[in-house]
């Protein structure tokens, strides 16, 4: 019995680090540490594909304020990941 414990245990570790591995390349994640908690919440990660980041705004007035930090932006995620090569935004909306 201790042994499948033992067994259980190690597998779980296991799958523990390669989950906080992903998480750490997950775009949205990314997307929420370098952005503040304000402007989060006006966006919309769409896809990441080819190294270009897809994000959905809800408001012209984000879209714009998030155009102007687009560079400084693009320095944060370039940072935590190298798949990321250039951000689009787009006027969405959150949903």
């Amino acid at each position: 019995m201790e042994a499948i414990k033992a067994t259980l245990e190690s597998v779980m570790r296991v799958l523990e680090t390669k989950k906080k591995a992903l998480s750490k390349e997950n775009p949205q994640v990314l997307l929420e540490q370098a952005l503040s908690k304000k402007e989060f919440r006006h966006i919309k990660f769409n896809y990441l594909k080819k190294g270009i980041l897809s994000i959905s705004v809800d408001s012209s007035v984000w879209l714009y304020h998030l155009s102007l930090k687009k560079e400084n932006l693009l320095l944060k995620l370039s940072k935590k990941t190298t798949g990321i090569r250039d951000i689009r935004f787009r006027l969405g909306g959150r949903k």
